[in-house]
């Protein structure tokens, strides 16, 4: 008999949780049998294909070569028998969307997450970058910056990467990585190989902040006060005439139109999910400021990158080689996503003019570091950026939390605000420490006083960061 080898891109994915819907689940379970993580796969058959395989005295095994009869029927093709069905053993939980949508990403205040349902999510927030939306790339360096190590134990990082969703943890200290840790193959780090690009939204959204500083600093932008009135863009919107600086403190009075609970509140979708040329002209067309205070939203960083890109001429990629290749030095690609089509137009698809970027980043591990560490050089070293840097942290906003917060919380702890960096975290309000946060427990905090960094990657936000980030930044241990 002749032996045939599965391809694994012909395989025919089903769930074995009953929503084969789901976006993810084939990818899923064809990663993890392409990567070799056998121990969580089956091959099934149809019972159809069974019949047939036991009339021809064929064996099936569980991953590897299938025996293919000598004499092919019509029926083995019409069952598509050569083309076993890959599922996944896991137990894995769907959170739904309001609409009985499946989520990509695990809410925030879920409770009890099994590993098999985090394995899974893990999984597709690093694989964002492949499956959704467009890119914009920056390639890596031809000179990375290469850490030097110094490292100790930790046992409280220990015991978070056993029991929580903690999936890495970083510490930089006096020019050296000092705790490098990551979670167990058992867990999650069968995600985290060195080139894996690690999902960020919110976290995106300080590395504008940053782009926006080095755009300043090659003469694209005059400054965090100059004003966006020369983009045709929003014309006739809250936007126009705004100083840049109320944008990236997120208190342009657009709070009647956009907030972080209801969204965009004429569609209740994210920021995200349209183009800016989209939101202006349907959402904010002969929009009016309201009154100037903290209104936390996905749009502003949206609408900076897009007006960096607009204010470049041509030059967008430049800004970005001079920000993560010759300032950051990464070692591997990142990218911001782009709005791969824009369904909102029907006659025509959506280009760079239109708005398409947004501040959906991705990068490994360890470039999240160096982009952090050159924020850290820029502002030690008084460079320009390290002026914007010190611009935007001087005028620095507070929110307007409202009721009762949570001082253990990387979002609410902090109770200020600052070009999209979060600052003034309790017992260190006077310091000049700034951080990132994003959805799913991302976290960076950057001491600038003491050139001290912690770069937190996770799949859901159950770990201590009380614990692993603030009180390690505030104490020094």
């Amino acid at each position: 008999m002749k032996k045939i080898i599965i391809i694994i891109f012909s395989f025919v994915f089903l769930s074995n949780n009953v929503v084969a819907n789901d976006k993810y689940l084939n990818e899923f379970n064809k990663w993890l049998l392409d990567n070799g993580h056998t121990q969580y796969v089956n091959i099934e058959q149809k019972e159809g294909c069974k019949k047939l395989i036991q009339k021809h005295g064929l064996k099936l095994p569980k991953v590897g070569l299938v025996d293919e009869p000598k004499v092919k029927t019509n029926e083995w093709f019409w069952l598509e028998c050569h083309k076993p069905q890959i599922i996944n053993n896991l137990k894995i939980k769907f959170f739904k969307k309001k609409d009985g949508k499946i989520r990509d990403s695990i809410p925030w205040n879920a409770k009890k997450i099994s590993d098999d349902t985090l394995l899974y999510y893990g999984f597709v927030r690093s694989k964002k970058a492949d499956l959704m939306g467009g890119k914009w790339l920056t390639e890596a360096s031809s000179k990375p910056y290469e850490f030097e190590l110094d490292l100790r134990e930790d046992k409280k990082v220990d015991k978070e990467l056993k029991k929580s969703a903690l999936m890495s943890y970083l510490l930089f200290e006096n020019g050296k990585i000092t705790v490098d840790k990551k979670s167990p193959e058992d867990r999650f780090g069968i995600l985290l190989h060195e080139e894996a690009k690690l999902f960020s939204s919110s976290v995106g959204k300080t590395i504008v902040s940053y782009v926006l500083g080095n755009a300043v600093c090659e003469g694209y932008i005059d400054g965090v006060n100059s004003k966006i009135d020369d983009w045709p863009l929003i014309k006739n919107t809250l936007y126009d005439g705004q100083k840049i600086i109320d944008v990236i403190n997120m208190s342009a009075g657009d709070q009647e139109y956009i907030n972080v609970n209801e969204r965009v509140k004429k569609t209740g979708n994210t920021a995200g999910n349209y183009t800016i040329k989209y939101l202006m002209e349907e959402v904010f067309k002969n929009s009016t400021k309201k009154k100037q205070k903290w209104n936390y939203s996905g749009l502003p960083p949206h609408l900076i990158n897009n007006y960096i890109w607009f204010k470049s001429n041509g030059d967008y990629q430049k800004i970005l080689d001079k920000t993560f290749k010759e300032k950051a030095k990464i070692k591997h690609s990142v990218q911001f996503r782009t709005k791969k089509y824009e369904k909102n137009y029907e006659d025509r698809i959506a280009t760079y003019e239109d708005g398409i970027l947004d501040s959906h980043f991705w990068a490994t591990r360890y470039d999240y570091l160096r982009i952090a560490k050159a924020m850290l050089d820029d502002w030690q070293n008084d460079t320009c950026v390290g002026k914007y840097l010190k611009t935007v942290f001087n005028n620095r906003v507070n929110k307007n939390y409202q009721g009762t917060v949570d001082n253990n919380s990387n979002w609410f702890n902090p109770k200020q605000y600052a070009g999209f960096f979060h600052t003034g975290y309790t017992g260190m309000k006077d310091r000049a420490v700034m951080g990132m946060d994003g959805n799913g427990g991302q976290s960076i905090m950057i001491d600038f006083d003491r050139g001290r960094i912690i770069v937190i990657n996770a799949i859901h936000n159950n770990y201590n960061w009380k614990k692993l980030a603030h009180s390690v930044i505030k104490k020094g241990k």
